[in-house]
């Protein structure tokens, strides 16, 4: 059988991380052996269906490098993708059931089903659907129907069967079709519910595979009724374990010590190829030598993928190891890459406006590529690169201990009026500068490099002091050490 797997999200919010791992895991299956991956959308629950939500989390997938072989965007020989417009399909095998006494109308209303579950759970008993209206009369229909009911379509649950899959990570998994009572396939207004409509779509479509989150597990049972009523094939399913914050506990949505939406990602400044290292490693790891390595590009991972390697175990969030990961890309990046995704945020802050023409370009170049090696994410830029440009600095105690040391004024007029002396401001100028200020002064080391890294920058640590005094520039840095002397 050809190798075909989707992604089916709702168009209900953004990409989350879970759903990207979901579509991830289902493209490295699907490439590896030379499939199809296709990204369909379940768009069936209208009520809560945001407008747009489906291309915004298209777009993540492509920012990922998650491309799609068949979708609403593309001719795909099994289109339509977008389940509300597949209802006609769905109808014919509702008919299908029905004609085959499979299903039925169903004519109850909320409160009766509502009363019905209130009884069953006041006897100790698990709520489900008692199928009390399965074989009505003719007459009985038309009189449900005077009163303005509009019926529902359910599956008539067959008792006594045990329903089983193999799962290519939870291994042998066996439900009993007695817990599960008549369920709904459609709507009152003819809408197919769920687990009804991803079974003819992922028959139709083919699907060989379908990956999907644990929490789908107990979709399946239904879901493998209604492929055993029409006859078709049963794809591998692969049940993948949970994703859990640092606590140990379920991501919520109102869960903040995580940022969960991959567009929030790409907002502050994440490498694509590190959410996609990061998020394949959440509950699947390489086999042999492979296991102690740690950075993997996209072609790697689909090289090294397989289900076998998934864990049952549920992943661990560490928002630290991302953090540390999104850090090595950043570093094996471009300067010239680092620097556009870094713009954005600088012109957020108010710190710098286009046009950006050469000389402007290059200076923003220069002071990114001071803090490259040390930046987790882009975004941070902001705060690292905050020294450029205000005119005040703020000093903390161990600068405030720096400034007060005897020799410091002696040491920052010289460099004033060395700094005076030239009209290039070059690192390799500075050098000169600063090698002719431990000859009028004498002091060397830190008593003449601290002094002036404290005062011009406000840090007593911080990148390379030439190259950043040097995007500082003269008259900048010129007032920052007069105040210093000004106010010793």
């Amino acid at each position: 059988m050809e190798n075909r797997t989707r992604y089916a999200p709702s168009p209900t919010g953004h990409l989350h991380i879970g759903g990207a791992r979901t579509a991830l895991f289902s493209y490295l299956l699907a490439k590896k052996h030379g499939g199809q991956f296709v990204v369909r959308i379940e768009d069936t629950d209208t009520e809560r269906n945001v407008e747009g939500a489906d291309l915004v989390q298209m777009n993540m997938l492509k920012w990922l490098g998650v491309n799609w072989d068949e979708s609403v965007d593309t001719d795909g020989p099994y289109k339509p993708y977008r389940c509300m417009e597949r209802i006609d399909i769905y109808n014919r095998y509702i008919e299908q059931l029905l004609t085959e006494g499979k299903a039925y109308y169903s004519y109850a209303t909320t409160e009766e089903i509502e009363r019905e579950k209130e009884e069953q759970i006041a006897r100790g008993e698990a709520p489900r659907y008692s199928g009390w209206d399965r074989d009505l009369s003719v007459d009985e229909r038309e009189k449900f129907e005077a009163e303005g009911r509009i019926p529902s379509i359910r599956f008539k649950v067959p008792s006594g069967k045990q329903l089983v899959i193999e799962d290519a990570v939870r291994g042998r998994v066996q439900f009993e079709s007695d817990d599960i009572g008549d369920f709904v396939i459609r709507r009152p207004d003819g809408r197919p519910m769920y687990n009804f409509a991803v079974v003819i779509d992922d028959a139709l479509m083919k699907m060989s595979h379908i990956i999907r989150g644990e929490e789908h597990l107990s979709n399946t049972p239904k879901q493998l009724l209604i492929y055993d009523a029409l006859g078709f094939d049963i794809p591998q399913f692969a049940h993948v374990p949970l994703i859990l914050n640092a606590e140990g506990k379920k991501m919520s949505k109102r869960d903040e010590t995580i940022i969960q939406f991959i567009d929030q990602y790409e907002e502050l400044g994440y490498l694509p190829e590190a959410i996609v290292n990061f998020i394949a490693l959440l509950g699947w790891s390489p086999a042999g030598e492979k296991n102690e390595e740690e950075i993997f590009s996209i072609e790697e991972l689909t090289e090294l993928f397989s289900l076998e390697r998934v864990s049952k175990a549920p992943a661990i969030f560490d928002t630290g190891k991302l953090n540390w990961m999104n850090g090595q890309y950043i570093k094996q990046a471009s300067l010239t890459r680092i620097t556009d995704l870094a713009i954005p945020h600088l012109e957020k802050a108010g710190y710098i406006q286009a046009p950006y023409a050469d000389e402007k370009r290059i200076w923003v170049e220069r002071l990114v590529g001071l803090y490259q090696e040390q930046m987790e994410y882009v975004a941070e830029i902001t705060e690292l690169a905050s020294m450029f440009f205000v005119e005040e600095l703020c000093y903390d105690q161990e600068a405030q201990t720096i400034l007060e040391q005897e020799h410091i004024k002696e040491v920052l007029a010289s460099f004033i009026a060395n700094i005076r002396t030239t009209t290039e401001f070059d690192p390799e100028t500075i050098k000169g500068l600063l090698k002719k200020v431990q000859k009028e002064t004498g002091y060397k080391g830190k008593q003449l490099f601290m002094p002036i890294r404290v005062a011009v920058t406000g840090q007593s640590q911080g990148p390379d002091l030439r190259e950043s005094i040097s995007l500082i520039g003269a008259d900048l840095v010129v007032r920052r050490l007069q105040a210093i002397i000004d106010n010793k």
